[in-house]
């Protein structure tokens, strides 16, 4: 019986851990993959408060040894569901809590096109306001036509020299607020009905090929493509405990608390406005305050 079980290793799972275990309580972590999550493909952080410039893998690195310093027991398996009794089953075994802190985050949907994740941090980008600013006076493309690649249009106009908004449809799905911004701005490039069909380069992006409608294909040169087409979070495993929106994350009251006394979650897992490294930690932080406060009624 442990008293807290956390899944997920990314910062939000990893900054529950570091605050239950100086808390003196025992704690099981259970991973998937690797510590880190998403941030730890970042070539370079430099918009944490206090730290002026961090690789992603470092980051990572420095705060699961904050963790693992503490003793906290970090097991690397695949979790199946979550029983009605707070039971967490995995591929190879069976954990009981009294409390649970679901910590799974969300993936950044992808193209699945050839060199698309072999250019993450040479190139290639899912964070427009985490890695735009090394994109100054260059030019680069943003992939999408919800909000977040409006939103990430104006923002990088404001960096880059030139930018291209791709969207695969003649319509944004985005807010037309946004869309007024744009049309103001001399240095956005709309190209519309038209998709990528291939990331070229050799060690690091280079260009991409688009093509249209009429299956026409065209050589654009860029130094940063941003894919800005949706998140996806795997929350559906645990819908039996948690409440899920249309997306699949997981609602939350409080920031933390879910529809079960004792299951909590943190991080990019949750319906939330702003999914940032920032806000990954502070909801670590609170879902772990709020489990030692509430451990004695569980």
């Amino acid at each position: 019986m442990y008293d807290v079980i956390i899944i997920g290793a990314g910062p939000a799972g990893l900054t529950s851990a570091l605050y239950l275990g100086r808390a003196n309580k025992n704690v099981l972590v259970l991973e998937a993959k690797s510590y880190g999550g998403q941030i730890v493909n970042a070539s370079k952080i430099k918009n944490y408060p206090g730290v002026e410039e961090i690789s992603g893998f470092d980051f990572s690195t420095n705060l699961y040894n904050q963790v693992k310093k503490l003793g906290i027991e970090i097991k690397y398996e695949t979790v199946l569901r979550i029983k009605d009794d707070k039971t967490v089953v995995t591929n190879n075994e069976e954990y009981k809590a009294k409390a649970i802190i679901i910590a799974t985050g969300s993936e950044n949907r992808k193209l699945n096109i050839e060199k698309e994740r072999d250019f993450v941090g040479k190139g290639v980008s899912y964070c427009a306001t985490c890695d735009g600013n090394f994109y100054k006076e260059k030019i680069v493309a943003i992939n999408g036509g919800g909000n977040t690649a409006l939103e990430d249009a104006l923002y990088l106009s404001d960096i880059a020299k030139e930018v291209y908004l791709i969207h695969r449809r003649e319509e944004f799905r985005g807010e037309n607020v946004y869309l007024d911004e744009i049309k103001k701005k001399d240095n956005i490039k709309l190209i519309l009905n038209a998709t990528i069909s291939s990331i070229n380069g050799d060690n690091k992006l280079e260009s991409i090929t688009i093509k249209d409608k009429d299956e026409q294909e065209q050589l654009i040169k860029i130094d940063g493509l941003f894919i800005a087409i949706g998140q996806e979070p795997k929350n559906e495993i645990f819908s039996n405990v948690v409440d899920l929106d249309s997306r699949g994350y997981i609602i939350a009251t409080d920031d933390v608390h879910t529809k079960t006394k004792g299951i909590y979650v943190a991080g990019d897992a949750r319906v939330k406005s702003l999914r940032q490294l920032t806000t990954a930690v502070s909801d670590g932080s609170i879902a772990a305050t709020v489990a030692i406060k509430e451990m004695n009624t569980l």
